[in-house]
């Protein structure tokens, strides 16, 4: 049994696959740049404390991480269909959108008046660490909704 295919398969292939690989890239970079941005912005060293096994701490980080991912998705998502604008405005976009949820989170963490250093630095479950994860979810979905 034969298989046509077309003549471009092979280049059109390598191509999907360098660019799932350099979005990849981009997606990591973002990540991480994001989850230093909460442990620099976050009262504590928020990975001693997830390393050390504190439940809040590791609460709020994880949840930062998926809000973050929520924002780098979208961010990918939204690019343009042009591989190099596409890489680029998923950059720019995915920045902004760390900046903006960062900033929003902490602007919530302080209308709420949670003490976010004792809760995350707790060695027992502090029922404030779930309003801090959630703002950190659903201020990322917000943030990832207006990137698209």
């Amino acid at each position: 049994m034969l298989v046509a295919l077309s003549e471009t398969f092979g280049t059109d292939l390598a191509r999907g696959i360098g660019a799932i690989l350099l979005y990849a890239i981009v997606g990591l970079l973002l990540m991480l740049l994001g989850f230093y941005a909460i442990d620099f912005t976050t009262p504590g060293k928020l990975s001693e404390l997830v390393r050390r096994g504190l439940p809040n701490a590791v609460m709020v980080t994880a949840s930062g991480l998926v809000s973050m991912a929520f924002i780098v998705v979208v961010a990918i998502w939204a690019s343009a269909s042009d591989l190099t604008e596409g890489l680029i405005t998923a950059l720019v976009y995915g920045l902004v959108g760390i900046i903006a949820q960062v900033l929003a989170v902490r602007l919530l963490e302080w209308a709420t008046r949670i003490d976010v250093r004792s809760t995350i630095e707790s060695e027992t479950f502090a029922p404030a660490s779930l309003v801090v994860a959630a703002a950190h979810v659903a201020l990322g979905l917000v943030v990832a909704v207006a990137i698209s």
